[in-house]
């Protein structure tokens, strides 16, 4: 009993942990840039987390591709194989596996998929969210947000970039207007989509101006991996489908989403040494 009584209670770790959170972000703070620089990516776990979040992704992508085929009206199913076709450069084979998938008979889909597989999907889905609260709360060197606060962000977060994800092939394409409007259409709207992204995934507890500069190089990094993605994935994608089937398709998506959350990591990350060492913040 007198060991139980000398133990700390979990109230007395958590502000020590919070503590030492803020020593630690305060020692940061005072080193030069290239040290803060070094010390953040270390901080952040750059490989480890873009892969966790790259295969929390491609194992929501799968699932949520079978709940728009089977719920989603036909232009919103156009519009997100469009999107794709797009922005990844999709054409021949690989683009046919999506069209099959998203141009299944309603009906048929609908039933072997249920209202209860919506739902599971759903919920499931929101993995990728909470990987991604983690990364900006370690990367602002935030503590945890409680599961109870933070699961209708997570949802919130998921409907909206699908909603986003209908309409990127306009986005690109400038509305019909060409490429040049629609590169910086494109540079606009996902600056603000990550802006938000932060901005709700802290909880609120990191003013605006500071999350801007992760926003925009996020931003400039995805915009051009769209770029690079019209020359790398058609082509590895179309000889990976037709060399082995299905599981080369996998592999390759895989591959290119740690590099596409390898440049996402390396830019919030980053943007919280951009934002200087005086930034305000709620927290604090």
């Amino acid at each position: 009993m007198a060991e139980r009584r000398g133990r700390p209670s979990r109230a007395q770790r958590i502000r020590a942990g919070s503590t030492r959170l803020r020593g630690r972000t305060a020692r940061l703070r005072e080193a030069p840039f290239p040290r803060r620089l070094a010390a953040q990516l270390i901080h952040i776990h750059v490989l480890d987390t873009a892969t966790r979040l790259a295969a929390q992704a491609f194992l929501t992508a799968i699932p949520v591709l079978f709940v728009m085929a089977a719920f989603m009206p036909r232009e919103v199913r156009k519009s997100v194989s469009e999107s794709l076709r797009t922005v990844l450069g999709l054409h021949g084979a690989s683009l046919d596996q999506v069209r099959q998938v998203l141009e299944t008979s309603q009906t048929e889909t609908t039933e072997s998929f249920g209202t209860a597989g919506i739902l599971v999907t759903l919920l499931s889905a929101t993995s990728c969210s909470r990987v991604l609260q983690r990364l900006c709360e370690r990367s602002w060197h935030l503590p945890h947000l409680a599961g109870r606060l933070a699961a209708w962000r997570w949802l919130a977060w998921l409907l909206v970039w699908l909603a986003a994800l209908t309409v990127q092939g306009q986005v690109w394409g400038g509305f019909g207007a060409g490429n040049g409007l629609g590169l910086v259409l494109y540079l606009l709207t996902v600056t603000l989509l990550w802006w938000w992204t932060q901005h709700l995934l802290l909880g609120g507890r990191v003013r605006w101006l500071p999350l801007l500069p992760g926003a925009a190089l996020t931003s400039a990094a995805l915009t051009a991996l769209a770029w690079g993605s019209r020359l790398y994935v058609p082509r590895s994608l179309n000889r990976s489908v037709t060399q082995f089937g299905s599981l080369g398709l996998v592999f390759t998506l895989l591959s290119w989403l740690i590099v596409v959350f390898t440049a996402i990591t390396l830019a919030i990350g980053i943007g919280y040494v951009v934002a200087g060492r005086d930034r305000p913040t709620d927290a604090e």
